[in-house]
């Protein structure tokens, strides 16, 4: 593959966890409306928010980033084990005022916690658009919004979402077909794979009603320590043999010490660098 021809930029992430994406991005503002109704809002205050006040608190971190101004009360209405340290959350956003691009992320407002946490959106802007569900990865670790998640969150548990985000991939219908490269290690996977599911949404319609944008070919890099924190692997490999003309996917694991499954074993391959 000459990876000359793509065109390449950075994804910027709320979290430590890199991920690089090859996309073209748009930038876009939110409108100036701000929705506070939920009962369980009344914590979500500014004193709350600014007791989070550490360098590598997420609000700060990205506090010149663009944001939608609207925040949503969101429930959870799914949780599962995606690996043995990241849980993911299906959350009921009815708030149609809410919306975002593949690629962005949410601040994520729990209500008796003073810090916020900043997640990467991992589904399709057409899942909200059909159902008002958004999902998300979240990796265990000692951020407080973090174990919130892994230890306290339960089904109908309410918080308060706001996307936010200066790199997504949101193309036109009358744009021309762009390659991506999409390239992503452990938890970062979440925002290419919100991409990912947007393209094959993109493709599907194209297909059914020739009035979408029409998607260019996809290659996706995905490392992690093992295969069992190669995330949303079935998603991903169900989306390259749906579409094997459009995507492709490479898997690099750095730390294996069991047997990789007969499954997984045509998509692995050595370093990551290798097969860029």
């Amino acid at each position: 593959m000459n990876v000359q021809k793509w065109m390449q930029l950075w994804l910027h992430l709320p979290r430590s966890t890199m991920a690089h994406a090859v996309f073209i991005p748009g930038l876009s503002r939110g409108t100036a409306l701000w929705r506070l109704t939920a009962s369980t809002l009344r914590h979500l205050t500014l004193t709350s928010i600014m007791k989070s006040k550490r360098k590598t608190d997420h609000l700060e971190r990205t506090a010149s980033a663009l944001r939608r101004e609207v925040v949503a009360s969101a429930k959870v209405c799914e949780i599962a084990h995606e690996s043995p340290t990241v849980k993911s959350l299906r959350l009921l956003v009815a708030d149609k005022a809410f919306s975002f691009k593949a690629g962005q992320w949410v601040d994520f407002f729990i209500p008796g916690v003073s810090v916020v946490g900043g997640f990467s959106i991992c589904s399709s802007p057409q899942l909200l658009e059909q159902e008002r569900m958004i999902e998300l990865a979240v990796k265990y670790t000692n951020h407080p919004p973090a174990i919130w998640v892994h230890n306290k969150c339960t089904l109908d548990s309410e918080v308060a979402l706001r996307v936010g985000g200066e790199f997504f991939f949101d193309p036109q219908p009358t744009e021309a077909p762009r390659n991506l490269v999409l390239i992503a290690g452990g938890v970062g996977i979440n925002p290419l794979l919100s991409i990912l599911r947007h393209s094959a949404d993109l493709h599907r319609d194209q297909a059914n009603k020739g009035s979408s944008y029409e998607i260019g070919k996809i290659k996706l890099f995905y490392s992690a320590k093992n295969t069992s924190e190669l995330l949303f692997k079935k998603n991903i490999l169900d989306l390259v043999n749906e579409f094997p003309e459009k995507i492709t996917c490479s898997l690099h694991v750095t730390k294996q010490t069991a047997q990789i499954s007969e499954e997984l074993k045509p998509y692995i391959t050595g370093k990551i660098m290798e097969g860029v």
